[in-house]
């Protein structure tokens, strides 16, 4: 049970670093400071920041008319769901 905890709260915290990420760099887009790369914000989606990604493109309104950062956003979140179906398969065929 405590690895099924830590993975959480790694999962959690990915997240919510993602969200931030997005909130951060929408401030600095609208002060002129130092913006945060659009490859580190798809690294944390990636790293499994996905909807905390999703949450604040939707929450700071940040990224979303940004056309190809968008379709690489929703190819990594394809990416993930592929791969957890795999997993899923993959393990009901342990047995």
């Amino acid at each position: 049970m405590p690895m099924i905890a830590e993975t959480l709260a790694a999962v959690a915290a990915i997240n919510l670093a993602s969200f931030a990420a997005f909130g951060l760099d929408k401030r600095r887009a609208r002060t002129g400071g130092r913006r945060i790369a659009e490859s580190t914000l798809l690294l944390m989606a990636l790293a499994g920041g996905t909807p905390g990604a999703f949450a604040g493109r939707r929450a700071f309104r940040h990224k979303t008319r940004k056309q190809p950062f968008v379709a690489r956003l929703y190819a990594v979140a394809a990416l993930q769901i592929a791969a957890a179906m795999a997993a899923a398969w993959w393990l009901t065929r342990q047995g």
